[in-house]
């Protein structure tokens, strides 16, 4: 098994509160690896949080595909010693079409050369919209790594490509080794998956009915152990978008189950 990380946005409003008291506790609990987000703007007080807790932070969530100033976000990125940077975001109107597809993959190249530059590799991070779209009868998250260079990588939501329409553990088969993370998700999943909207905000608010229902790996609908076995060389990420318990309790069991489970 990979050494787990936690992405730390599970844990957003104990980060606000106190950060380096909520490093110490992830430390605690047994995580050596963190996945940060939103750290561009405190990326110093960031690495020093980091040093004090014992964590690394080998994967980070940043914008940069779109950034007005990438050259910012791989400064921070470096500064907090990031080796894969990942866009978590890119908005469903831009996924609609071939076309689309196309041009995000474009850009996407230009921002991962940017990021080979200062010696990172670029990922992305799927939302439900990229499997929920279909183009040529393949989900648009396969049309777009079709597109991209073979130095880009993917990290894979396999709660949300399940939730979009996507048997995860035969897509990540089909990914392959682009995939050097998953998002270890669990929680409830509709029994088909939903028709998303055409807007933004809809299609947020469909998602948010299920982000609340989020739960630790293993106690929810999401087959993690295949989508595991399918993917071997991927960081194994846990994650919650939402969590109705206590958060800390709940990535504590998430890495309790991925000792136990994740030979």
């Amino acid at each position: 098994m990979s050494v787990p990380s936690v992405q730390l946005y599970a844990v957003r409003d104990a980060l606000a509160a106190d950060l380096e008291g909520t490093l110490a506790r992830i430390a605690e609990i047994g995580y050596t690896r963190v996945e940060a987000f939103a750290f561009v703007e405190q990326a110093e007080r960031l690495r020093r949080a980091l040093d004090a807790a014992g964590l690394t932070a080998p994967t980070a969530h940043a914008s940069i595909i779109e950034a007005e100033d990438p050259e910012q976000v791989l400064a921070a990125a470096t500064e907090i010693g990031t080796r894969l940077l990942i866009d978590p975001y890119l908005p469903p109107d831009r996924w609609r079409t071939a076309d689309d597809v196309a041009r995000l993959a474009e850009k996407t190249n230009t921002a991962a050369a940017l990021a080979a530059q200062a010696g990172m590799t670029l990922g992305y991070h799927n939302h439900a919209w990229e499997t929920a779209t279909l183009i040529g009868g393949k989900h648009a998250l396969e049309v777009f790594a079709d597109a991209l260079e073979p130095g880009v990588a993917l990290e894979v939501d396999t709660f949300w490509a399940t939730f979009g329409g996507a048997d995860a553990p035969a897509l990540l088969r089909r990914l392959g080794d682009r995939v050097r993370a998953i998002h270890v998700k669990d929680g409830v999943l509709p029994s088909t998956p939903p028709r998303l909207p055409e807007s933004i905000e809809g299609i947020t608010a469909v998602m948010a009915q299920y982000t609340a229902q989020q739960q630790p790996a293993g106690r929810g609908a999401v087959d993690i152990e295949a989508s595991l076995r399918a993917a071997p060389q991927a960081l194994r990420v846990v994650e919650f978008d939402d969590y109705a318990g206590d958060i800390f309790e709940g990535i504590a069991a998430s890495l309790t189950w991925l000792r136990e489970h994740d030979a």
